[in-house]
C-alpha cells in the first residue's frame, strides 16, 4: 500500500459515512406494499423536487401548449379523474400538456405528469390517453421516480468517493436532478408495474384497459416509420418513449390479465369525443421554433432558410437544427450566442473555436452576406472527427453558425454536400415568410368514393403520403373505409 492510498482510502469511507443519512433513508409505495430506497425524500421533498424541476422540463420542451386552453384543461380533468382511483386519491397532481411534436410522456417526483401534443396527435381515442396518463400515475404512485432519484443520488456519492480516489473533479459532479431522472430509463420490473397500476386505474374509472396497448402498438409503428424515413429502419426506438419505456403489447396484455380486475362493462373509448378535441391542433413544428419541410429548413420569425443534403434527417430543437447524415456525418445549425461585433474572423478564431487551432481560415460570401470559415480535427469520445465551422454575418450584430462534422476517411464524400448547403442558407422576405404555415391535425369525415389513396394525397409531405396517414390513424393498407367515418388528416 503506498503512501497515497492510504490517505485516500480514509476520504472515501468519510465521504460515504457522511452520506449514511442520505444512503438509509426509505420509503414504502401504498400502491404496491413495496418499500425502497428514496434518497430520503420526504412526500414534502418530492413535492419540491418536482416543483424545482419543473419550470426546466417546460423550458426544455419548448414551452407548455397554450394555443388551445381548452386541450389543456381536458388533459387535466382526465389525469386529475384517473389520479382519484389511486391508493393516493388525496396526492396532488400536476398533469402538463407540453408543446413538443416529440411524442413523449414522463412523470417526476412530486406528482408532476407530462404529455405532448405529438403524443395526442398519434393517439386515435380517449382510452388510449387515458393509459398513458394512467401508467405514468402508476410510476408516481409505486414511487419510482422516487426511487430512481435515490439510486441516481447513490451513484454520485460514490462517484464523489471515486473522485477524491482519482483527484477527478468530473467525476464528483452531482447529475441527479429529476430532470434527468426524467429522462433516463424505467426497468423492465418498473414498467410492469405501472402497467398493473395503470390498468388499475383504468378499470376504475370505466375505461377500456386495452387502450394501453392500442396506443403501444401505435408507437411502435409510428417509430418503424420514423426509422423508414430516416434510412435507418434498425434504430426505430432510438428516438422516442421506447428508448425510456421498454415495454411490449404482450406485457400489457400479461398486465390485464395479472391485474385481476373486473371486466368493464361498455367500457369508454371515446373516440368522437377525443377526435373533436384535437381538431385543428397545431402538428410538428411550433412557428416559434421554425419548419422542417422535406429537406429543408425555414423560420419564419428569425426569416431565414437552408436546405439540407439528400440522405440528412433534420432534427428541431429549440436551440439548434441537426442534420444526422450517413456514416456518422452530422450537421448542426445554431445562433452565436448574443451580438458579435468587431472582426468576424476574430470571433471565429477567438471565441468560437477558442482554445482550437483552425486551419485554412479564409473569408466568403454567403448571398451577400459575411462569412467566414475554417477546419480542424478533433479528438472526440467517439474518435478522430473532421470539424469544418462556418459563421454567417445576418445583420447587424447576429450571427448563424454551421458546424459539419464527418469521420476523416469520408470528408471529400460529403464535401460539396456541405458546400451547397453552405450556400442554400439565405435571407426570407416577409412575403416568403408569410407564406410559411404551420401544419394541423384535421379530422375528416370520409365522403363516398373516397380511398386512403385519395386522402393521402391530401397530406402536405413530399414523401411517404400513404405510410403517414396509415400510422397517424391506426390503419393498414388493407383497410376499407366507410363513409361517415372519422379520420386525421394533416393539413396546412
Amino acid at each position: 500500500m503506498t503512501i497515497l492510498s492510504r490517505f485516500k482510502t480514509p476520504l472515501l469511507a468519510l465521504a460515504l459515512v457522511s452520506a449514511g443519512p442520505l444512503l438509509s433513508g426509505c420509503s414504502t409505495s401504498e400502491a404496491t406494499g413495496r418499500t425502497f430506497f428514496n434518497g430520503g425524500l420526504t412526500p414534502a421533498q418530492e413535492q419540491k423536487l418536482g416543483a424545482s424541476e419543473h419550470v426546466k422540463i417546460v423550458k426544455e420542451f419548448g414551452g407548455t401548449y397554450d394555443e388551445d386552453p381548452a386541450l389543456a384543461k381536458y388533459i387535466t380533468s382526465l389525469g386529475n379523474f384517473l389520479a382519484k382511483t389511486s391508493e393516493t386519491p388525496d396526492q396532488k397532481f400536476t398533469f402538463t400538456l407540453l408543446d413538443s411534436p416529440v411524442v413523449n410522456a414522463f412523470a417526476l417526483p412530486g406528482g408532476y405528469v407530462y404529455t405532448t401534443r405529438g403524443l395526442l396527435a398519434l393517439a386515435n381515442d380517449e382510452a388510449e390517453v387515458a393509459g398513458v396518463i394512467a401508467h405514468e400515475i402508476g410510476h408516481v404512485t409505486a414511487k419510482h421516480s422516487a426511487e430512481r432519484y435515490g439510486s441516481t443520488m447513490t451513484a454520485n456519492i460514490l462517484a464523489a468517493g471515486v473522485g477524491i480516489l482519482t483527484g477527478s473533479g468530473q467525476a464528483a459532479q452531482a447529475v441527479g436532478t429529476a430532470g434527468a431522472v426524467a429522462v433516463q430509463s424505467f426497468s423492465r420490473d418498473q414498467e410492469f408495474e405501472a402497467d398493473l397500476l395503470g390498468v388499475r386505474y383504468l378499470s376504475r374509472g370505466g375505461f377500456d384497459p386495452n387502450g394501453m396497448g392500442d396506443f403501444l402498438s401505435q408507437l411502435q409503428a409510428s417509430s418503424r416509420l420514423d426509422a423508414e424515413i430516416a434510412g435507418d429502419p434498425g434504430r426505430a426506438d432510438q428516438f422516442n418513449i421506447m428508448q425510456t419505456h421498454p415495454r411490449t403489447a404482450d406485457r400489457i396484455q400479461r398486465a390485464i390479465q395479472q391485474a385481476g380486475t373486473k371486466t368493464v362493462k361498455n367500457p369508454i373509448i371515446g373516440r368522437d369525443v377525443y377526435l373533436k378535441k384535437i381538431d385543428g391542433m397545431l402538428y410538428g413544428d411550433n412557428p416559434s421554433q421554425g419548419y422542417i419541410r422535406g429537406q429543408k429548413f425555414s423560420h419564419p420569425e428569425l426569416k431565414l432558410t437552408f436546405t439540407a443534403p439528400s440522405g440528412f434527417r433534420l432534427i428541431n430543437s429549440k436551440t439548434k437544427v441537426a442534420a444526422v447524415g450517413p456514416d456518422d456525418s452530422l450537421i448542426i445549425f445554431d445562433g452565436a450566442k448574443g451580438n458579435v461585433s468587431g472582426s468576424l474572423r476574430n470571433y471565429l478564431t477567438n471565441v468560437w473555436a477558442e482554445k482550437i487551432n483552425l486551419n485554412g481560415v479564409e473569408k466568403i460570401t454567403v448571398n451577400g452576406m459575411e462569412a467566414v470559415t475554417g477546419s480542424t480535427q478533433i479528438n472526440t469520445r467517439n474518435g478522430k472527427k473532421d470539424f469544418r465551422l462556418i459563421a454567417i454575418r445576418y445583420a447587424g450584430g447576429k450571427v448563424y453558425r454551421f458546424t459539419f462534422i464527418t469521420n476523416p476517411g469520408q470528408t471529400n464524400r460529403f464535401s460539396e454536400d456541405f458546400r451547397r448547403t453552405t450556400y442554400s442558407f439565405k435571407k426570407l422576405s416577409n412575403a416568403e415568410a408569410a407564406k410559411l404555415k404551420p401544419y394541423r391535425i384535421k379530422i375528416h369525415t370520409v365522403r363516398s368514393g373516397e380511398t386512403l389513396n385519395s386522402l393521402a394525397r391530401k397530406m402536405p409531405f413530399a414523401d411517404f403520403k400513404l405510410e403517414r396517414l396509415l400510422v397517424l390513424n391506426g390503419l393498414h393498407k388493407n383497410s376499407q373505409l366507410v363513409r361517415g367515418q372519422k379520420i386525421k388528416l394533416v393539413t396546412e
